[in-house]
């Protein structure tokens, strides 16, 4: 299938080309709520999870579930249970014991397989979310799951570069290609670090490079380029990537 192109700005949205259908992730003591966008024809499935200060309706995820599905990626945003009670109950919560995090992503995974029905399945998340969809393939493979996708992988906390081989440690123990969505104003992942993180990974690790871009891919207003530009790049790596991947390359 040909690849859908790009949609202008003014398209994007949570309700207008690509419908946000609602879901629920079941845990041993809880459910938390998830939403899939599954464009007519798509090409693999993503298991998306959300960063530590905002849940799976914030406008980064919103807007990209909308450029994947343009793209041909289906996605399953879920949220993770500290983040569920606060969009109940409107207070700020911490986020839950690694645990119960890594416990969600592996029931998020298994319903986004059960709703793939057969397409090749992806996992990862932002920021925080991919990190943890990244622990928990290191400490067991995910099921089904063909590679992990970070959007902007939290190498280390703000002014604290030294942390980053400790947080970094457990990604040699994943057994499954892994992108690297990483803008080179990040502070949560200094430029050399995460340079040097993908390339000790070896050939599992694809790096692409965000050029002017901070941890939430915004870019500067003197950029030569918009946050809209690169939040396209974005999803561009993204599919290009997954259809390699798929491809077998």
């Amino acid at each position: 299938m040909n690849p859908q192109p790009p949609r202008a700005a003014a398209e994007v949205g949570a309700t207008d080309r690509f419908p946000e259908q609602a879901q629920f992730v079941s845990l041993r003591v809880s459910e938390v709520s998830a939403l899939l966008v599954r464009p007519p024809e798509p090409r693999a499935m993503l298991a998306f999870a959300h960063g530590a200060g905002a849940g799976i309706e914030q406008p980064f995820m919103s807007d990209m579930a909308q450029r994947l599905a343009g793209r041909g990626i289906a996605s399953f945003r879920y949220h993770f249970p500290y983040m569920e009670a606060r969009a109940l109950s409107g207070r700020r919560r911490p986020p839950d014991r690694p645990a119960v995090l890594v416990e969600t992503v592996r029931a998020a995974v298994a319903k986004a397989a059960a709703l793939a029905d057969g397409l090749p399945l992806l996992a990862g998340g932002k920021s925080m979310g991919g990190r943890m969809t990244s622990t928990a393939a290191a400490e067991t493979p995910l099921p089904g799951v063909r590679g992990l996708v970070f959007f902007g992988f939290p190498l280390h906390a703000p002014g604290r570069p030294e942390r980053a081989a400790e947080r970094a440690a457990h990604l040699s123990a994943v057994t499954v290609p892994m992108l690297f969505l990483q803008g080179t104003r990040d502070a949560l992942a200094r430029w050399e670090l995460i340079e040097g993180t993908c390339a000790a990974l070896g050939p599992l690790a694809t790096l692409q490079r965000l050029e002017g871009a901070d941890h939430s891919f915004r870019v500067l207003k003197r950029s030569a380029r918009t946050n809209e530009e690169v939040a396209e790049e974005v999803a561009a790596s993204v599919a290009a990537w997954a259809d390699r991947l798929v491809r077998g390359e």
